[in-house]
């Protein structure tokens, strides 16, 4: 996955662009040696050449000028000729002998195609087709998953550089300063003559290994080296700056770019997405090659355009220079440029050896843009040799001392030169950094994207629920903090003091976790916590993702949700049998303390017969999880985020039993329940996810025991829940419930002309819900208060018909808006039942 996929990342740079006051440094002057600089143009035209090559013949010492052809070269030892080459040209040498330490030598290439021969136009035939059709049959013996395994050196810099500054932030003293650093130090502006300043780099050597069958794939990050704005060491992060999280295949249908799904020009539906235009027979090192111009039918489409040279012997893609076009339906994005070359592995097969790709990124036309360089280069291939399955256990591997680089490691082991522009680039950013006003900034960034405050060896917070308000505990106030890897490593320790002024009650919680084993991520925790609660909420707390709905539901009146005070103790420890596999093991004890009018029987079920308001459970939980070929990364407060798509059925089994009279507890009985998810590529149709929920409790408890349906009873839309349903409507002790939803991207909108310049996106959703509850689960509650009389609050149950609700509605409105328009099919009279809803949601969606 590339780089920018992770939304992480794209949130840490928005969150400090929104915050960025920076101040400048001071140049660094920089060895003295022999410095060649200048300019690689069209000898016919005047234009740049991009990413042309300049090299010293018969050494290995050379550069790559960048998109506006500009170059710059530094060498040890006498020199007395340069050579310029690019595709498409001929190779043009130069003398050079003066001694001076800096020299300015520009290059001026002639055309040198090479033809091999001539081809044949007939009528009703693209040619460029005949070359696409033998591409789709060679392609299983050019994929490299045709490969048993293979392995590689990988070289990955990234640099993240602000652009497009409006006047008004320009001119501010800081920034201002800082421009004039950049500028000292040889960043070239933008097109428009304004300052591009640099605000990141990473540069990682790593080894990278992959297995094709089983697909098994492990990255050792050697080195990692970061400067300027950076995320913390150890963060996820800082560790997908690598070759795994970065892999630009074409021979996939789908390159996975920003999050979304483009097109490849050589996909096996070719034909249906892109034209194609034979241009020219061209060198391409040593490999003669077809140059074909491929550009997509629909502009809006999620394609490329650009070029492709294919092999004429294996009909291989040698090389391509690709961009996405403006027009195309994705947000904030400015500009996609890739560059790659592939090299011939001794088994046939070809491997990425370099890419280079430009990401520019504005939130709005007249904005503060990103603007982030990557370059990728590999080496040292091996093939055909694979390991035993047990080494790719772990996908991602960062040596101890990985961060610790020692001073000139990375200028002595790159296996290219920088520029001019890339080496100001890390001038400044090794200068800023280092002034306080810089760092404040970075505090500030870092809260916003973390939520905790840090203070040497503990995180303060998170700051967001500092304060809150209900209308059973009023105004609430809560202070909590946990350690950081600077305390321990291996041990980690959050605690928090919350307070309600208005039911005048203390709440707490503490959770340690030890790390026992990294390898297998075995990992203990031990939590207790005592806090308010609400019934409509347990067990559904993987349904709790909009942040939008979670607020609303737990603020204001929160009666409706019957509200509890709870008390929570677990040990939980868990740990990863094989590859994709986890399994947990839970023993936990709670305590109920309804704060609504509550009973349920004691012993027999009939009116008179002993009640009682609150209980106690003690659990044994074991849980079994599957996950085939998903990449996990922990970051530095021992968590583990997932990375990638759901290609595979994730799937999770879990069993619980209740243990009466152990600790107390009231109760004895039995929980099963089944979790499947996964994300399915639909091509031109877009992207479809579901999620399975089934369980079944085969005993008589009462009902905040059961499963409670999270309902949706405020204005924004709760891809976990049913969005019709109210809070607590339905109960359930055996159920199966289905959700999805397909997101279209821009399928038909794309090709309305009144539309399709808006850039909207269909979505469609539905939600199925089959459930019941045993008659000993409805007779455990009396029908009226024992203690004060009047009726008691009761449950509902699904009968034979299953509760189902179906949606539509548009997303990326406005760029950041969704709006969702529901129809409930069934149960539309129930009281208080809404048979049509519109719900709205914001995202972060390129």
């Amino acid at each position: 996955m590339p780089l920018f996929a992770s939304v992480s990342l794209m949130r840490f740079f928005y969150s400090l662009c929104a915050l960025l006051l920076l101040v400048p440094g001071v140049p660094q002057a920089w060895a003295q040696r022999i410095t060649f600089s200048g300019q690689i143009t069209e000898a016919a035209s005047g234009k740049p050449v991009p990413f042309a090559s300049v090299f010293v013949r018969g050494t290995s010492q050379g550069a790559t000028a960048d998109e506006a052809g500009r170059y710059q070269l530094t060498v040890a030892g006498p020199v007395d000729t340069l050579a310029a080459s690019a595709i498409g040209f001929g190779t043009l040498k130069k003398r050079v002998s003066s001694p001076a330490e800096r020299q300015v030598v520009n290059f001026a290439l002639s055309s040198g195609s090479v033809f091999l021969g001539e081809v044949v136009v007939r009528p009703r035939e693209n040619p460029a087709y005949r070359i696409m059709r033998r591409v789709q049959e060679q392609k299983p013996r050019n994929d490299k998953f045709r490969l048993k395994a293979f392995e590689f050196d990988s070289y990955s810099r990234t640099e993240v550089a602000l652009n497009n500054l409006p006047d008004v932030v320009s001119r501010r003293k800081a920034l201002r300063q800082l421009t004039q650093v950049a500028d000292s130090l040889g960043i070239a502006r933008d097109a428009n003559g304004k300052a591009v300043v640099p605000i990141f780099a990473s540069e990682v050597l790593s080894r990278f290994y992959q297995l094709n069958e089983p697909l098994r794939k492990r990255e050792e990050i050697r080195r990692t080296q970061m400067r300027g704005a950076t995320p913390r060491e150890g963060s996820v992060v800082s560790q997908i700056m690598g070759s795994s999280f970065q892999d630009w295949d074409f021979y996939r249908n789908w390159q996975q770019l920003l999050g979304k799904d483009f097109v490849s020009p050589i996909a096996d539906g070719w034909k249906f997405t892109y034209e194609y235009e034979l241009q020219d027979s061209v060198l391409v090192g040593p490999d003669f090659c077809y140059q074909i111009g491929v550009t997509p039918r629909r502009a809006q489409d999620l394609a490329f355009t650009g070029t492709i040279w294919i092999t004429t012997d294996t009909y291989a893609l040698r090389k391509l220079e690709l961009a996405v076009s403006p027009e195309a339906n994705l947000n904030f994005v400015e500009q996609v440029r890739v560059r790659q070359e592939m090299a011939h592995s001794p088994a046939g097969q070809w491997l990425p050896r370099q890419t280079r790709v430009v990401i520019g990124i504005k939130p709005t036309k007249g904005s503060t843009g990103i603007l982030a360089r990557l370059t990728i280069i590999n080496s040292g291939f091996q093939v055909n040799q694979p390991k035993p399955l047990p080494f790719y256990d772990r996908p991602l591997e960062t040596a101890l001392d990985a961060f610790e680089v020692p001073k000139g490691f990375f200028e002595q082991n790159r296996p290219d030169t920088l520029s001019q522009q890339e080496r100001a680039t890390l001038a400044v950013l090794d200068t800023v950094r280092q002034l306080p006003a810089v760092r404040s900034v970075l505090e500030l960034a870092d809260i916003a994207v973390n939520g905790y405050y840090r203070t040497g060896k503990l995180d303060l917070g998170p700051l967001l629920s500092t304060y809150s308000f209900n209308n059973i505990e009023g105004h609430r106030v809560r202070f909590g903090f946990r350690t950081t890897p600077e305390w321990s490593r291996d041990w980690l320790l959050r605690t928090y003091l919350a307070y309600g002024t208005r039911d005048g009650r203390f709440k707490y919680g503490l959770r340690v976790q030890r790390v026992l084993d990294r390898r297998h991520w075995t990992v203990a925790n031990f939590e207790h916590r005592r806090d308010l609660d609400q019934v409509a909420f347990l067990d559904n707390d993987y349904a709790l993702d909009n942040p939008l709905f979670e607020a609303s539901a737990r603020l204001g009146n929160i009666s409706g949700s019957r509200p509890l005070l709870r008390d929570l103790t677990t040990l939980r420890l868990q740990s990863d049998l094989f590859r994709g596999f986890t399994q947990r093991v839970v023993l936990r004890h709670q305590q109920f303390r309804p704060l609504y009018p509550f009973a349920y029987y004691t012993g027999e079920a009939q009116p008179g017969a002993p009640t009682a308001d609150q209980f106690d459970l003690s659990e044994v939980v074991l849980e079994s999880r599957y996950a085939r070929d998903e990449v996990l990364v922990q970051n530095n407060q021992n968590r583990r985020t997932a990375i990638g798509l759901k290609r595979w059925p994730v799937v999770t089994v879990r069993y619980t039993l209740g243990v009466d009279e152990l600790l107390g507890a009231d109760f004895r009985y039995h929980k099963l329940n089944l979790l499947i998810d996964q994300s399915i590529r639909m091509g031109q149709l877009g992207r479809l996810d579901y999620r399975l929920d089934a369980g079944y409790i085969p005993s008589t408890v009462p009902y905040p025991v059961l499963k409670t349906h999270l309902g949706n009873q405020s204005p924004f839309y709760n891809a976990g829940a049913f969005n019709l349903m109210r809070y607590f409507e339905f109960v359930s002790d055996r159920y199966v419930a289905l959700r999805a939803e397909n997101q279209f991207d821009g399928f038909l909108l794309n090709s309305l002309p009144a539309i399709k310049q808006l850039n909207w996106r269909l979505v469609a959703t539905g939600n199925v819900l089959w459930g019941s509850v045993s008659q000993a689960n409805r007779r455990i509650i009396p029908l009226e208060d024992p203690v004060n009389g009047g009726l008691l609050p009761s449950f509902q149950s699904l009968g034979r018909l299953p509760y189902a609700e179906v949606g539509y509605g548009v997303e990326n409105i406005f760029k950041v808006a969704r709006v969702d328009f529901l129809h409930r099919l069934t149960y539309r009279n129930s009281p208080g039942a809404r048979t049509f809803g519109v719900k709205v949601s914001l995202q972060f969606k390129l």
